[in-house]
């Protein structure tokens, strides 16, 4: 009886273990999960600030002395996507930074930045070692679909020279035929110089065909 015990558990003890490598799984529309809800695989950090995972969410904080911009940056590389995310700013001002670079400096990373903050930019697009500021939504529109300090949806599509960016379901931000860049890194910022207490969850992507 007992040997017939351990070869029932064998199989089961390795289907479990296998089940618990696999890669992660699509959803029907075809996204795969970028934070897995446990810890940081699939990211790396850039000095500046400390990320951590807490109650299912990735908590960045850096405090007004750190200068540097800490990011939180993925081991993988995005062309053509949408990525969808929720992020909730406590204190300070944020970005989900996608096609981007990893560069020496302050800056950490130069590329498209979907801005993450609690002003009336939060939804805009901005370049950082490049253009700047490219758009930014209207001041009106965002009073009307943005809550500072809630938990909020955020979209991005990028289908190469276009990109668009939403907040709870509206668009915020709209290039076409745009030159920037058409793949990089997706990183998560803490504005170095302010205090910072920002937090992201629910992370997803779904790669398309251009």
């Amino acid at each position: 009886m007992r040997v017939g015990s351990r070869s029932w558990l064998v199989p089961v003890v390795v289907v479990a273990w296998l089940a618990g490598t696999s890669a992660p799984a699509a959803d029907p529309a075809g996204f795969v999960p970028l934070f897995n809800g446990r810890d940081l695989t699939g990211w790396h950090t850039l000095p500046g600030g400390t990320w951590e995972v807490r109650d299912g969410a990735i908590v960045g904080r850096s405090p007004q002395a750190e200068p540097r911009h800490g990011l939180l940056v993925s081991d993988a590389r995005y062309g053509d996507f949408t990525l969808r995310a929720r992020f909730k700013v406590t204190q300070g001002n944020s970005g989900l930074y996608f096609r981007s670079e990893e560069v020496a400096g302050d800056v950490g990373v130069n590329g498209f930045q979907a801005e993450v903050d609690n002003s009336k930019s939060v939804g805009g697009l901005y370049e950082t070692g490049g253009r700047g500021w490219v758009t930014r939504p209207e001041a009106r529109l965002v009073e009307a679909v943005y809550t500072p300090g809630e938990w909020t949806a955020l979209e991005i599509r990028a289908a190469g020279p276009n990109v668009t960016v939403l907040v709870n379901g509206r668009e915020t931000a709209r290039l076409e035929n745009d030159p920037g860049r058409r793949t990089g890194v997706i990183a998560l910022q803490l504005h170095g110089g302010m205090e910072m207490d920002v937090a992201f969850k629910d992370i997803e992507i779904r790669v398309d065909t251009p």
